[in-house]
């Protein structure tokens, strides 16, 4: 059964950084739409974006696309704009899937549900910035986010990052009513996903208990799976739009 997946990046990514992943989607007979939301295309203005404009975009983007019955997919911090704009578009979509993404309440920010040196990090960045914007040191990407990559693939890839508006990470989202909905979910999670530290912060149990009854599938792979291992995390994202 052919579906309708769109695929949200994570901070400091755009719609390309999913394209390895799409061409395995497309191959199976399936639609795929990659948006890149404010902030993250080159040349971006960053100071004045904010969290809810990249809610705004994500639903305006899926409106004007008249799609239906689609899969939004949300990657790391892109948990937040799915769960932002899920209420608005809940008659457009099927299912709602979490890839080794953040799943917040009502009032919290991505900093809040980081470790605490993450959140230094991310001020300390912004702070440095002509622009109010945050970049994950390289060497932090390539421990902690990429470790599955060979340097060389690391190196290629660290410079294609773009800045990610620091509004985005320290503002909160009104989700009562996606609360209150509970549209169908499902968490995706990469075996070998390092960005969040084991204990406390990691993404599991933490984040797929926020989403009662949704399934929790495994994926080979870092938090770069969509790079390091696309057909997998294909593979994975078509079992969790069949719930």
């Amino acid at each position: 059964m052919s579906r309708t997946f769109v695929l949200v990046h994570g901070a400091c990514h755009a719609g390309w950084t999913w394209r390895p992943v799409a061409e395995h989607l497309r191959a199976h007979g399936h639609v795929v739409y990659l948006p890149t939301l404010p902030g993250l295309n080159a040349g971006d203005q960053r100071a004045d974006v904010h969290l809810a404009d990249t809610v705004d975009y994500l639903v305006d983007y899926v409106e004007r696309a008249d799609l239906r019955n689609a899969v939004l997919v949300g990657h790391s911090w892109g948990g937040f704009p799915v769960s932002g704009a899920a209420a608005r578009l809940a008659t457009r979509l099927s299912r709602l899937v979490y890839w080794s993404a953040f799943v917040p309440h009502s009032g919290e920010t991505l900093i809040d549900l980081c470790p605490p040196a993450y959140g230094e990090m991310f001020r300390a960045s912004a702070a440095a910035s002509p622009d109010n914007s945050v970049m994950f040191p390289f060497e932090v990407f390539c421990a902690a986010f990429m470790q599955d990559a060979s340097p060389e693939t690391q190196n290629v890839v660290y410079p294609l990052l773009e800045r990610q508006p620091f509004h985005t990470m320290n503002e909160a989202l009104d989700l009562d009513e996606w609360e209150r909905l509970r549209l169908p979910s499902a968490y995706v999670l990469s075996k070998d996903d390092l960005a969040l530290p084991p204990g406390e912060f990691a993404w599991a149990p933490r984040f797929p208990e926020r989403l009662p009854g949704a399934p929790v599938i495994y994926t080979p792979g870092s938090h770069e799976s969509q790079l390091t291992q696309p057909e997998a995390l294909a593979e994975a994202l078509i079992q969790a739009s069949d719930g």
